[in-house]
């Protein structure tokens, strides 16, 4: 197998164990073409691909932040939370910015919409 980029291998126990690739390199290998730039960990992908959840519902659930906690850090209640994260609700940019920083992540995190897989 013949590589025609930069890689960087990390050994433990002196065996390859990680590959660091150039992220322009990822993207083109992972088949990922969000050109946007916006950065989504798979877990929150996935989660919410196969489970329907908003991305709110999602990136909260992967950060183990339960609806009471981010109620509590937004100053709303639970159930206004709960509202928030319906799948298909249009919350207005003020409430996506709030919730970005309570979950310390971007907006476009939360408003990014993907492909639809074949």
């Amino acid at each position: 197998m013949i590589i025609d980029y930069d890689v960087q291998i990390i050994k433990e126990n002196g065996r390859p164990a990680f590959v660091v690739v150039p992220y322009a390199k990822w993207i083109q290998l992972s088949g990922d073409n969000n050109a946007s730039g916006v950065y989504i960990p798979s877990e929150v992908r996935i989660m919410h691909a196969k489970t329907g959840l908003s991305l709110i519902a999602s990136w909260r659930r992967h950060l183990k932040i339960t609806q009471r906690e981010l109620a509590e850090k937004l100053g709303m209640t639970q159930p206004a939370i709960a509202q928030i994260e319906k799948t298909g609700t249009k919350n207005r940019p003020e409430t996506l910015e709030k919730i970005a920083r309570a979950l310390n992540i971007e907006v476009e995190q939360l408003t990014i919409t993907f492909p639809h897989s074949s």
